[in-house]
């Protein structure tokens, strides 16, 4: 079969579009990176703490994984080396060995275990739960007063889980704001408060 060499961009031509495909993806990861650091700097923790909870996830998600699969679904959510877990398990002991499983990891100082027994949720209910977090989130940053990053939230069937290292009036402005979403049963406050500056 013979190629006809016009129907194929030159050299040149592939070179060009090479280097403005790695121009622009060279200021999209400059660009995510600057968001990342930002992000990074307005988190009250220390770095080394972030890295940690980051660990704590991982290990605790895999440990659970490897020992009951899908007999349970977990999410495990570590904010300052907190732990909390929601989720669904089959049995009070599939719940009360997460906890133990959980606690055995380094460098987690407490848990808030508020697995529910029941069968585990579904794809819908799932994806409603993101909806909300998405909401409340979208509505924190719009706050004046409340640095980006400061709440991490958590929604369960429902239910919103506030995290993070806040004043008693962030706490409060967080709170009214995930009342205040459509869909939400219930807000939980784990949230670590520290004294305002």
């Amino acid at each position: 079969m013979k190629i006809n060499q016009h129907n194929f961009p030159s050299k040149l031509t592939l070179s060009l579009l090479l280097v403005a495909l790695l121009s622009g993806c060279a200021a999209a990861v400059v660009g995510t990176g600057i968001a990342v650091g930002a992000m990074v700097a307005t988190d009250r923790r220390t770095s080394g703490a972030q890295l940690e909870d980051e660990t704590i996830e991982l290990k605790s998600s895999n440990a659970i994984k490897g020992a009951l699969g899908d007999k349970a679904h977990v999410n495990i959510t570590s904010y300052n080396r907190r732990v909390l877990l929601t989720g669904e398990a089959s049995s009070t002991n599939d719940k009360v060995f997460i906890e133990k499983t959980v606690m055995k990891v380094e460098n987690v100082q407490s848990i808030v275990n508020d697995i529910a027994i029941m069968p585990t949720s579904d794809l819908t209910r799932r994806s409603e739960d993101a909806v909300i977090t998405g909401k409340i989130k979208a509505s924190l940053l719009e706050m004046h007063g409340l640095q980006a990053n400061v709440v991490k939230v958590v929604t369960e069937r429902g239910v919103v889980y506030l995290l993070g290292k806040v004043t008693p009036a962030e706490l409060e402005n967080a709170t009214k704001v995930a009342r205040g979403v459509s869909g939400v049963l219930k807000v939980v406050r784990v949230a670590e408060v520290v004294p305002a500056k």
